[in-house]
């Protein structure tokens, strides 16, 4: 932080922008356009990127009006990406590193990753690309099938394991202890110096004006501290004059933050045992980052908030048909908005930026099951289902005569 506050806040913003859409190797890069910040004495050979970061800033106009009578609601899609995670923004830091010490000769055989499907998808298209051996641990039935799909399409070594996440998290820790493979997980700060740059990738996007409330999904933890650095270091070197509010926001059936946050951080940190959630990527009960999600929230004057499996599957539903196409993850984040809104915590003129964390397309399963009204004890009263119809003119045209006039504004 030293060297890098001998130049002032107009010197990193310019620099910063005068780098967005180019393809100079390796600015194009969301994460390496802020290099300086993120690991700058890698060389720019030794970097593996997709080019990834750069995400749509979406303002949710349609949603925020409609469900929460809110005028500057944004949605950070941070989904739109190579692997369809945000999880690219660390892991193209953390596999450029390890390329880095196995070109220096260094003993690493491999990088390794417990995974609830996201991790192990960025952790196995970053070696992919680098020729490094990849090796995943994922809990077994626990994840989608278009997660698991992905490391295996990469060419990982994949352990699907009789166990939870936290199981996972356990056992590549041991393993990583004992053998030259390298943990790609959230516990290594690297993934948290390409993370961060999200939040100024955001300020960067307002034309480097802060907004006032940012709500991330959380499970390990690592991405609330992330967010936390990012705009931290802005307001630190000077490209802003202050940092957002931050919300976590957990599903109520894996929410070991927010019972700590609820008890007033004053008492120990107690672990639980994670419950089936469709958010599955946040179903984890003993997260790794606690003490750093604790620190940013109290450094940002931060909240968590929970959402239960009814109200994170609604608000995904209802952002889905105002035009998004959302993750659980996003659907649990809305959810925790609502319930801020609800209360007046978060007021109609709060600029509010909701972290898109994944997207939609890794969860169509639980979005087919909702939209079926196949999903047991939930109602699904957003539910979208198709229209069975004969193949002849005159049934077609009823069903649609009837559609439209439902359509029809009621004065």
């Amino acid at each position: 932080m030293a060297a890098l506050k001998n130049y002032d806040g107009k010197y990193w913003r310019d620099l910063f922008d005068s780098r967005i859409g180019k393809t100079t190797w390796p600015y194009g890069s969301g994460v390496w356009s802020k290099k300086e910040w993120v690991l700058p004495e890698i060389d720019s050979d030794d970097i593996v990127s997709a080019f990834e970061g750069n995400s749509n800033l979406f303002w949710a106009e349609r949603y925020g009006k409609q469900f929460l009578s809110m005028n500057d609601l944004w949605v950070k899609h941070c989904g739109i990406s190579h692997t369809g995670s945000f999880k690219d923004l660390g892991m193209t830091v953390l596999v450029s590193q390890v390329n880095r010490l196995r070109k220096m000769n260094r003993p690493v055989v491999g990088v390794g990753c417990a995974s609830t499907g996201d991790t192990s998808a960025a952790l196995s298209a970053y070696c992919a690309a680098a020729g490094i051996p990849s090796i995943v641990f994922l809990p077994a039935n626990r994840i989608s099938l278009a997660q698991l799909v992905q490391p295996i399409a990469n060419g990982a070594f994949v352990l699907s394991i009789d166990t939870d996440f936290d199981g996972c998290m356990q056992l590549i820790r041991e393993v990583t202890a004992e053998l030259p493979i390298y943990l790609a997980n959230s516990l290594n700060s690297l993934r948290l110096e390409g993370q961060k740059t999200a939040a100024i990738e955001i300020l960067q996007q307002f034309d480097w004006e802060v907004p006032d409330w940012v709500i991330v999904p959380g499970g390990n933890l690592g991405n609330i501290y992330a967010f936390y650095k990012g705009f931290h270091m802005c307001k630190e070197l000077g490209l802003v004059d202050k940092i957002p509010r931050l919300v976590c926001a957990q599903a109520a059936n894996a929410n070991p933050l927010y019972l700590h946050y609820k008890a007033g951080w004053d008492q120990e940190f107690k672990p639980v045992k994670a419950n089936t959630t469709f958010a599955s990527a946040i179903q984890i009960g003993d997260p790794v980052s606690i003490d750093r999600a604790v620190y940013a929230l109290k450094k940002s004057n931060g909240i968590v908030e929970e959402a239960s499996e009814q109200e994170l599957m609604d608000a995904m539903a209802q952002a889905d048909s105002t035009g998004m196409f959302i993750c659980p993850h996003t659907g649990v984040a809305l959810a925790a908005l609502i319930k801020l809104r609800n209360q007046g915590i978060i007021g109609t003129n709060d600029r509010t930026v909701v972290v898109s964390t994944a997207h939609g397309l890794k969860f169509t399963q639980s979005k087919i099951d909702y939209h079926s009204n196949d999903i047991k004890d939930l109602a699904c009263k957003y539910a979208n289902p198709p229209m069975q119809v004969k193949a002849d003119f005159g049934s077609v045209m009823d069903v649609l005569k009837k559609y439209l006039l439902s359509k029809v504004p009621k004065n």
